[in-house]
């Protein structure tokens, strides 16, 4: 028994030692690693698709001298997001081209719309940093103007709350709250929407196209008075709804009600320019979900059932050390030998029975000894 007490010690340390360590390792885990993975990907790659039908301003017609309008016009709003430099471990530069085109036309004269956007933004929180300012080029002939924001734009910051949140709106060059609406489900994915309206914008303040403040006849513009002419103002209004997966912060859906029009009123619309309702096609809404899971899965791994198994077998180990080591401080000695087991019969050792060894007999005379013979009583008998 004693000599398995020092191997039994050895693995009972070891196994406090692996028990500690796995402990440790379900309680750092979730506290360091998650932070690390909570952050917006440097490889991001998204493209998201919307699709609508609406009103269109021919912009020829218009400059020929007879505003047309047309209407049940299919449109595809495209954005294809990439990451740019400057990026690292704590901010990350997105760049977004956006069109917008009508499809019952080919090539150029389709496309309405094409901005190129870029913001740095801070991998945790999505919210800009300024640093550098942002730009927007909606003019392939025109270098991009410099547009400092302070607003959400392509995705939410991770554990997203059900609170408002400041949003960037791209085409009024400004920041409003999108307030949260409610928490509903998505192809059985949970999901918070978030909703916000924007009131009448004057495009011709807030970008300063040429084409968003217009002096024409009246009779172009479709209006009465004849060849006086008339100026009218560009206008913006909008209404965007966001589901967005708040543990990653990924945007599931989107939908913007989009209408831009001239008018010499805000309140009062008279030429549209665009008037369409523009949502997420359902195969952008599965790519979506698809990048949410992805990134659940990640953080749930580490955050969940990592250090549930490392705590698991972390106990179990401990305890099975413990009770180890226990046993092995209980091992039972080997049993004490008695000294006359041990001592000869002339030392005053046993005697057995029917033995024939001789006995001892002092002399205190003499201070000799002599032998006596032990006979068995039985041969007297004899």
């Amino acid at each position: 028994m004693a000599e398995r007490s020092g191997p039994s010690r050895i693995l009972a340390c070891i196994l406090v030692g692996l028990g500690a360590f796995l402990l440790a390792v379900a309680i750092l885990i979730p506290t360091y690693t998650v932070g690390k993975l909570e952050k917006t990907p440097l490889d991001l790659e998204v493209t998201t698709i919307a699709t609508g039908t609406g009103s269109v301003l021919d912009s020829a017609s218009l400059l020929a001298g007879s505003a047309q309008v047309d209407t049940n016009v299919p449109l595809v709003s495209q954005r294809y997001v990439t990451t740019e430099e400057p990026s690292n471990s704590e901010v990350v530069t997105l760049q977004a081209g956006q069109t917008l085109l009508r499809t019952d036309k080919q090539g150029d004269t389709g496309l309405l719309n094409a901005i190129v956007d870029r913001s740095t933004i801070d991998r945790k929180t999505s919210m800009p940093t300024n640093d550098p300012v942002g730009t927007i080029q909606a003019d392939a002939d025109q270098p991009a103007q410099e547009v400092p924001r302070d607003g959400l734009q392509y995705k939410w910051p991770f554990n997203a709350e059900k609170k408002s949140y400041p949003y960037f709106d791209l085409n009024s060059r400004a920041t409003q709250d999108i307030d949260f609406v409610e928490e509903t489900e998505i192809n059985g994915l949970k999901v918070y929407h978030y909703s916000q309206t924007i009131d009448p914008v004057d495009l011709s303040v807030a970008v300063g196209s040429p084409t968003d403040k217009l002096e024409l006849p009246a009779d172009a513009w479709g209006v009465p008075g004849g060849t006086l002419p008339v100026t009218m103002t560009r206008w913006y209004t909008n209404v965007r709804d966001v589901w967005v997966e708040p543990e990653t912060g990924v945007v599931i859906r989107g939908q913007e009600q989009m209408h831009q029009y001239y008018a010499r009123n805000q309140d009062r619309p008279e030429i549209d320019v665009l008037n369409v309702t523009l949502p997420f096609d359902e195969q952008t809404i599965e790519s979506q979900i698809g990048q949410a899971k992805d990134g659940m899965d990640t953080i749930n791994t580490f955050g969940r059932t990592v250090p549930i198994i490392a705590g698991v077998l972390g106990i179990i180990a401990l305890i099975a050390g413990l009770v180890l080591g226990l046993r092995g401080g209980r091992s039972e000695a080997p049993a004490p030998t008695t000294g006359d087991d041990d001592v000869p019969p002339s030392q005053g050792g046993r005697h057995y029975e029917d033995s024939d060894a001789p006995t001892e007999q002092h002399d205190w005379t003499t201070d000799k000894t002599e032998e006596i013979p032990v006979t068995d009583p039985r041969r007297h008998d004899e």
